[in-house]
């Protein structure tokens, strides 16, 4: 995409508030990228599509009046045709299959970072802007895999996909918290690896630290998923 091109206008369609702002925050974030809306519902965004044309859709999947497939299959047949990025915390690939009929081009899976979302939007805007005939088969298959095989999201050094993954989900269903002892209990790793997997939640902003005092001694960190975060459902 040269500067000359106008930006990609995406609308977001989110149910919950938070994360609908954190998710319009994460799009202005990136080159080339503009969140011209935000809605809640399947209905709002006919409304808004009939406003305003969109180039894409950042889609949850789960909304409280449609099922964001069945939303998509409906602005096809009613002749819009935005691109969408499914956003869920399904990992369902019936689902996945019928998204690619329904002009479902990439699936960003919560929790994910800010990362993670600008690597799908960065790899769309590239598919877009491939312009003109394809010289042969070669080609065809390099503009394919530029939108359908992003590469993950690093990590820092040291940390792993699968561990961090575990930790989310142990600090997630701990409505009141966990100290890193208790991550490191509830995973199997130890207590040093855990307090280094809490300490990059809280660098992405996906959870919050606080000191809790005992009786005596030093005050211990109790971590807290943060709920209705953009990266996550």
């Amino acid at each position: 995409m040269t500067s000359a091109e106008p930006d990609i206008r995406v609308l977001i369609v989110e149910d919950d508030p938070v994360a609908a702002d954190a998710h319009v925050m994460y799009v202005n974030r990136v080159p080339g990228f503009t969140a011209v809306g935000k809605v809640h519902t399947g209905a709002e965004a006919r409304r808004a599509l009939e406003r305003t044309p969109v180039d894409l859709l950042l889609l949850d999947l789960h909304l409280p009046d449609v099922h964001g497939l069945q939303l998509a299959r409906s602005l096809r047949a009613a002749g819009h045709h935005a691109d969408v990025i499914a956003v869920t915390s399904a990992r369902d690939l019936t689902v996945v299959r019928e998204g690619v009929s329904l002009g479902v081009v990439q699936y960003v899976l919560k929790p994910f970072t800010f990362a993670t979302l600008r690597d799908r939007l960065v790899r769309y805007a590239e598919f877009r802007a491939a312009a003109g005939e394809a010289s042969g088969q070669d080609e065809v298959d390099r503009a394919l895999a530029t939108l359908r095989a992003p590469s993950p999201a690093a990590l820092p050094k040291g940390l792993s996909g699968p561990t961090l993954e575990r930790v989310t989900g142990a600090l997630r269903e701990a409505e009141a918290g966990l100290t890193a002892a208790g991550v490191a209990e509830a995973t199997g790793i130890s207590r040093i690896t855990a307090r280094r997997y809490l300490e990059h939640l809280v660098d992405a902003g996906r959870a919050e630290r606080r000191p809790v005092y005992g009786q005596v001694g030093r005050p211990e960190l109790v971590y807290r998923w943060v709920r209705g975060n953009g990266a996550q459902r």
